[in-house]
């Protein structure tokens, strides 16, 4: 699947002093990588071009997010006022940053309506955690209803999976359900994270959930009606009966 187009408009500020810092931080990006890994990451995400992969490992760079974030705090917001970033590892590091260093909900809206466009892969996406929309889940839903109505395939995703990580606890509402069913759109890795995020609806509010499943003619497209039942019975979580149902409410291929 190719790479989403990226917009041509940045946000930069002029001067040395922008220049040095994101050297800098590429730099010491480049020395954290490990050419054994960089191999089996571009295998992970398909749609970076292999030539913009350092091969960072996950730890690492979380780490160097925190050092930034806590120690030179000036030279994170500065990587975070420019955009787009060339490199993987530069997308990667924005999104750890932001969770870092937001500290309103509206703050960390801010940066991602910035970020999220320019987003081109499941990972970069999925790593993203905001400690701030905790405090304030009303403004969060807010946003996630916003983003899973966007054009930009990772915006839809990461407010699916927002509304997965945030919306399935205590926060849950049904009508939240029908906001991932309303998406309608071709892009699998959108696809994909509608399907993973019924799969942990089937588990933690089955009572709301399964009735979409049972409903004929089927509520959800087949591709992700089958994905999400799949992926429940894949959870240890699931019991031998309840794996049974869930096989049971398959839609057969024709």
């Amino acid at each position: 699947m190719a790479a989403p187009h990226r917009p041509a408009t940045s946000q930069t500020t002029s001067g040395p002093p922008q220049g040095d810092t994101l050297a800098r931080i590429r730099s010491e990006l480049a020395a954290l990588a490990d050419s054994a890994y960089r191999a089996f990451q571009a295998k992970l995400v398909p749609t970076v071009e292999p030539e913009r992969i350092l091969g960072v490992r996950t730890p690492a760079l979380r780490s160097y997010a925190r050092t930034l974030a806590r120690k030179r705090a000036d030279e994170a917001r500065t990587f975070l006022a420019t955009l787009p970033h060339e490199l993987y590892e530069e997308n990667n590091l924005h999104g750890e940053l932001i969770g870092l260093m937001a500290q309103t909900p509206e703050e960390a809206v801010q940066l991602l309506d910035a970020f999220l466009p320019l987003v081109d892969n499941w990972a970069t996406c999925d790593l993203i955690r905001v400690p701030a929309f905790k405090r304030d889940l009303p403004a969060a839903l807010r946003a996630v209803r916003r983003w899973i109505a966007a054009q930009a395939e990772y915006m839809v995703r990461f407010g699916v999976v927002t509304l997965m990580e945030l919306f399935l606890g205590e926060a849950f509402e049904p009508e939240h359900l029908q906001l991932v069913a309303g998406i309608e759109r071709p892009e699998y890795y959108i696809n994909m994270a509608r399907a993973w995020y019924f799969s942990f609806a089937l588990i933690k509010q089955p009572a709301a959930t399964y009735p979409l499943f049972e409903a004929r003619p089927p509520v959800l497209d087949r591709w992700t009606h089958n994905k999400a039942l799949q992926k429940a019975r894949e959870s240890r979580r699931i019991s031998p009966e309840e794996k049974e149902r869930l096989q049971a409410l398959k839609i057969p291929v024709r």
